[in-house]
């Protein structure tokens, strides 16, 4: 269930009330008329289901509330009541297969933002994962990839093109590709002192590295990987299972690939910069297609589906 706080100038009041009303699978409505403060007006409050809650942003986004009032929505962690199970049940769909458009494309604005703490994230993520191709450990190689906070942007990508958002598009790009640029540099730098003080050398490098040898050497299972996570990271985002990211995190090779060309850069070995590079790009691509493909899918069958159990409310 979700919890809906409106904020609502008084001649909007009533048709907020009739817009909820008439959504099927909303309950627990309350107005508290002259409540609200700055800004004046009166204070709406109810509960609706997930698979209901699209619907009825969507209204009230159409009334205006999001400009000359405030909608603020939050998730119930529990709810005992009958009222609520009704609401569930009549409501079109199942909650988990419900996707809140405004909550997706919230979250993904967030975490597609350029700023210092992912810049940072990004950049210790691909040192980390800078020891692990040198070393041939697979355990920094997963610890790697669970810290890298790159899919961010990447769903932001999925979402733009979705919902057919160019600021959200470049605000995606400008991340993700700033990200990996700043981290690539750094850790080329990291590779020239790590030989510097004797702890990494190229022989490391070039040697057989039968548990690390995959992030330079790209081919079809790689693409087809990269597919796989990019939809189950998109539904992740949609059902908010976000315990699965962690799974789509450690999948795909995006910051080891980035951390082998940056070391095998520093070291002008060409061969592994351009295999790993390629291993990057073709990775990135292979989310960004599968996510976009997860949002049409699910918005078409998602639309299906709440027309198809739209029914009149009972008064």
């Amino acid at each position: 269930m979700l919890h809906l706080r409106l904020i609502t100038p008084a001649d909007k009041t009533d048709a907020v009330v009739r817009l909820i009303e008439s959504t099927v699978g909303t309950t627990h409505l309350a107005v508290l008329p002259g409540a609200a403060r700055a800004p004046a007006g009166d204070v709406v409050l109810c509960d609706a289901a997930r698979e209901a809650g699209d619907e009825l942003i969507d209204g009230l986004r159409g009334l205006g509330i999001d400009e000359v009032g405030s909608i603020a929505v939050e998730h119930i962690g529990l709810s005992l009541s009958r009222r609520a199970d009704r609401a569930e049940h009549e409501a079109p769909g199942e909650g988990a297969d419900a996707v809140l458009w405004e909550q997706l494309s919230d979250t993904t604005h967030e975490e597609s933002t350029l700023t210092v703490t992912y810049v940072a994230f990004l950049v210790i993520a691909t040192m980390i994962a800078a020891c692990g191709v040198v070393l041939d450990n697979a355990i920094l190689i997963v610890g790697a990839m669970a810290v890298g906070p790159e899919f961010g942007p990447l769903a932001g990508v999925c979402t733009a093109l979705v919902q057919r958002a160019p600021r959200l598009a470049l605000r995606s790009l400008v991340a993700l590709l700033v990200g990996f640029a700043a981290a690539m540099a750094v850790t080329v730098g990291f590779s020239w002192f790590m030989d510097a003080v004797g702890l990494f050398s190229r022989a490391q490098l070039e040697a057989d590295r039968p548990n690390t040898g995959f992030v330079y050497a790209p081919d079809w299972f790689s693409f087809v990987v990269a597919v796989l996570a990019g939809a189950a990271g998109m539904l992740s985002l949609t059902s908010a299972k976000s315990g699965a990211l962690v799974g789509v995190a450690i999948s795909v090779t995006t910051v080891p690939a980035a951390a082998n060309a940056a070391v095998a850069l520093g070291y002008r070995d060409t061969g592994q910069t351009w295999g790993s590079t390629q291993q990057l790009l073709l990775n990135l691509l292979g989310i960004v297609l599968a996510g976009t493909l997860t949002l049409v899918v699910q918005k078409g069958l998602w639309a299906r589906q709440r027309t198809r159990g739209a029914t009149p409310r009972r008064p």
